[in-house]
């Protein structure tokens, strides 16, 4: 059974169709693996195994995904009668009662729901090193990160312990720790997938949810699975060609790429990292493509920056304490969102509101921009895998945590401001094992384009076989 942690969800639900095995043996081989792994990485955090166990004996639709085990991120998606304390002690044991449109999709797919993965507090972080719950560890090296906010769901598919898992992704949360743990992070366009119902939008619009895999065609099947409208959505999402499934079987077009290789604020990238994306552009030259580097992708990097802290501050600290700037809520929060909860609930509405505009005036940067170019390739991050603590809020003030968050992932950002689709495939590797992800946009909507070059760039230098050291 443990050969089966190497399958993509794809083939273990053909293995369960043809009843080669069941899906209860396949779950029961998961726990075994996680419970295994876990205590070295702490890639989950709310084990609900009984849950998982009922899910199964109710029966499983059928469907491409029906019978694999999976994780949900521990922010933002209820799950009923699971745990979302979203990575704080404020709600460490607050149980959801009802599921969220993506997850009943998830449930009506088939899909078996094992609990939470790990999250960094209230996910203001690309490190998944919460006070509450400890850090959670890369498979690559036990020493360094996994990324956030999504590291949970990374460090778990990338050691087998699920072939795949949730995710969402707020300035890069889904991409930045796919490059970290070698794994296929996929951010859709805005509203593709819903939030609903609790909420219309996250932080602005930017959160976006969706998946890790190993596998490009788990995540178009995913995407499949949960994409499309929820009844309320303040806006509409963007039609869909067919399958997203059909676009990993389908060569895209010759296509007219931007390589950026400079970050806009001018923070440095490692240089093991920027060789790696000019071998990617060698190799999409290979397969016909055209790469043109270029030096600015012309919108203001440094309203960005400041905009997306006001925004985040402001949505948070009336999560937590619902506008009262007396809530005691906000003493039980780390030390660095305590800061920025206190900032956001002290910022005036204009400059909301100048904020907002901001990704507004970003979303029409990347339109201009996405007329002259069909893709545009840079870094995922802008370094391999940190060591654990680098990048955590800990012993930091807000304004040298938010410059370090902001230059680890300086490309991604622009991306969920401007609601273009935009993903992190995992070409490269460092001199000292571990994974480097290349970053590639497109335009809005242009979903489908990106999982038919993804497919295309996987079928050309194959990583499904190249595996953390768990893996023996």
């Amino acid at each position: 059974m443990d050969s089966l942690t190497t399958l993509d969800g794809i083939a273990l639900s053909a293995l369960i169709a043809r009843r080669e095995v069941t899906a209860s043996e396949v779950l029961e081989a998961t726990i075994a693996r996680v419970e295994r792994l876990n205590p070295a990485l702490n890639a989950v955090v709310h084990s609900h195994f009984d849950l998982a166990r009922a899910q199964v004996d109710r029966g499983l639709p059928a469907g491409p995904l029906s019978g694999v085990p999976m994780l949900l991120k521990n922010t933002g998606f209820e799950a009923e009668g699971m745990i979302l304390s979203t990575g704080s002690e404020l709600l460490r044991n607050a149980v959801s009662t009802r599921d969220s449109t993506i997850v009943a999709r998830y449930k009506a797919a088939g899909m078996v729901i094992l609990g939470k993965s790990n999250t960094p507090e209230f996910a203001l972080s690309f490190a998944t090193e919460p006070a509450a719950f400890g850090p959670t560890r890369n498979p690559w090296d036990t020493g360094r990160s996994a990324g956030g906010s999504s590291g949970g769901s990374a460090a778990a598919v990338a050691s087998g312990m699920v072939p795949l898992a949730n995710s969402s992704d707020g300035a890069g949360s889904t991409r930045l720790p796919a490059s970290h743990t070698g794994l296929f992070g996929f951010k859709p366009s805005r509203l593709v997938n819903p939030v609903g119902p609790a909420m219309a939008e996250g932080i602005a619009g930017m959160s976006t949810p969706h998946a890790l895999t190993w596998s490009v065609r788990d995540n178009a099947a995913m995407l499949d699975v949960t994409g499309g409208a929820d009844l309320g959505d303040p806006w509409a999402s963007p039609a869909k060609p067919g399958t997203y499934r059909a676009a990993v079987d389908a060569r895209p077009p010759r296509l007219k790429i931007a390589m950026l290789l400079t970050p806009p604020l001018g923070t440095p990238v490692d240089a093991e990292v920027l060789d790696q994306i000019r071998a990617a552009a060698t190799l999409l030259e290979d397969l016909g493509h055209t790469v043109e580097e270029i030096d600015d992708a012309g919108y203001d990097a440094q309203a960005l920056k400041a905009a997306w802290r006001v925004i985040a501050g402001v949505n948070v600290g009336l999560g937590v304490t619902g506008g009262d700037p007396a809530s005691p809520n906000i003493d039980t929060l780390e030390p660095v969102n305590r800061e920025w909860v206190r900032e956001g609930l002290a910022t005036p509405g204009t400059r909301y509101l100048w904020a907002v505009n901001q990704l507004h005036a970003t979303a029409r940067a990347m339109g201009h921009f996405f007329a002259r170019y069909d893709a545009m390739l840079t870094p995922s991050a802008a370094v391999p895998a940190p060591e654990l603590g680098v990048l955590s809020g800990e012993g930091k003030d807000l304004d040298t945590f938010f410059d370090l968050f902001w230059a680890h992932s300086p490309f991604t950002a622009v991306f969920n401001s401007s609601g273009c689709p935009a993903m992190s495939v995992p070409l490269g590797m460092s001199s000292a094992g571990l994974p480097i992800g290349v970053h590639l946009g497109a335009g809005f909507g242009q979903d489908a384009l990106l999982f038919s070059l993804a497919a295309e760039l996987e079928q050309a230098a194959p990583w499904a076989d190249r595996r953390p050291p768990v893996f023996g």
